[in-house]
């Protein structure tokens, strides 16, 4: 009979084959992915029927945890009727709450100090990330070398495996900013949207969040820990509505804030002048903090779509209001919420985000242990409202 981890592996490819892109990455054994792909396609009710068989011979843990995304999503394919934030709750480990947007003016306040000038705070923010895009023809270029910047400073505060290593390109027409392919086998492709503007404070938070220490040294520390020497087969996939996918997005918002000082800033400014790139990097992560808690938007945006039945105009104005982006940014962010897999993972990069930063509170090591350990949202949830 196989495994739980099997029978989880198993049916998080049989999902993935209903709907491109829910596997995030796969380094598993080839002839379980094999079989699956000679499988006739399968229904989703049976799927949800499958899922509640493994739910029922689990104990409670990370893996239950996983399963009951996958038994979330595949009801929801399956036609079952859930509310948006039930959905999100069942497959994150987290409820969605909307803020005051007395938060937002707050952080609107904090970010007019740092952009000075003529005009409304929207339009000196956008006119201040305008003065410093970089063109499209050299953001992959200049990205790889900040990332590689990053991987030095990454490896002293985690052990890189051997033989781990990515590359990144230029993609279009695409509804994120950035994402990072894991390719097994230690390696990863960043692809970078060369649709959206970017500056070059811009280009070291991407590289920091898909790559050092972000999503790819998160992979690739798993992969040699966990699935190479300790035969962890569950860790060998990773499913987007999974309670993993909003760790993995916590340590890639928290990773750059570990690693970042200024000595760090120093080199990164060193190899952005080398493209003749001058910017403050400081400043730049002075006017990120300012915007984090900014983060949130897209979820309330998600809920006025989702939940309060509004319309995609309704949402695009909300994103533009709070979030201070462009028009083609907030019809970007739309797009990103209406696509199947992103509609709910929304929640993961503000959620992931406050309860990583919370639990990590500065410690690096506390860091490396969500690099390279399965730690479950309940457990971040325990640890921040006890305190430690």
């Amino acid at each position: 009979m196989a495994s739980a981890a099997e029978r989880f592996v198993l049916l998080g490819l049989r999902l993935g084959r209903l709907e491109d892109g829910l596997v995030d990455s796969y380094c598993g054994p080839e002839d379980l992915a094999r079989q699956v792909e000679t499988e006739p396609l399968s229904d989703p009710a049976a799927l949800a029927a499958e899922a509640d068989a493994l739910l029922g011979d689990l104990e409670d843990g990370w893996l239950r945890d996983q399963v009951q995304g996958l038994r979330t999503y595949a009801g929801v394919l399956a036609g079952e009727e859930l509310s948006y934030s039930d959905e999100v709750e069942r497959c994150y480990g987290v409820r969605p709450e909307r803020v005051s947007t007395d938060v937002y003016a707050e952080a609107h306040e904090r970010l007019a100090a740092l952009v000075p000038g003529a005009g409304s705070l929207a339009e000196r923010y956008a006119e201040w990330r305008r003065s410093l895009a970089v063109p499209r023809d050299r953001i992959a270029p200049v990205l790889r070398d900040v990332t590689e910047v990053l991987r030095e400073r990454t490896r002293a505060l985690v052990e890189l495996p051997e033989g781990e290593d990515l590359e990144i390109g230029p993609v279009e027409d695409e509804p994120w900013w950035a994402f990072n392919h894991y390719r097994g086998g230690l390696r990863s492709r960043v692809e970078v949207n060369v649709d959206l503007p970017a500056s070059a404070g811009d280009l070291v938070e991407i590289a920091a969040h898909e790559a050092y220490p972000g999503h790819h040294t998160e992979r690739a520390v798993k992969e040699q820990r966990l699935i190479r020497e300790a035969g962890m087969l569950e860790e060998s996939i990773q499913l987007v509505p999974t309670p993993a996918s909003l760790i993995a997005e916590g340590i890639a918002e928290v990773g750059p804030a570990v690693v970042m000082d200024d000595d760090l800033v120093g080199r990164l400014e060193a190899a952005l002048r080398r493209h003749g790139l001058t910017e403050d990097l400081k400043r730049a992560r002075a006017v990120r903090e300012a915007r984090r808690p900014l983060r949130r938007v897209l979820l309330d945006a998600a809920l006025l779509l989702h939940e309060d039945g509004g319309s995609p105009e309704d949402a695009r104005a909300y994103l533009e209001r709070w979030a201070l982006t462009s028009p083609e940014e907030a019809a970007h962010g739309v797009r990103f919420l209406f696509d199947p897999n992103s509609r709910a993972y929304a929640i993961t990069y503000s959620a992931g985000d406050e309860l990583c930063r919370a639990w990590v509170d500065g410690d690096s090591h506390r860091f490396a242990r969500l690099l390279g350990e399965p730690i479950r949202v309940r457990d971040l949830l325990a640890g921040v409202s006890s305190g430690s």
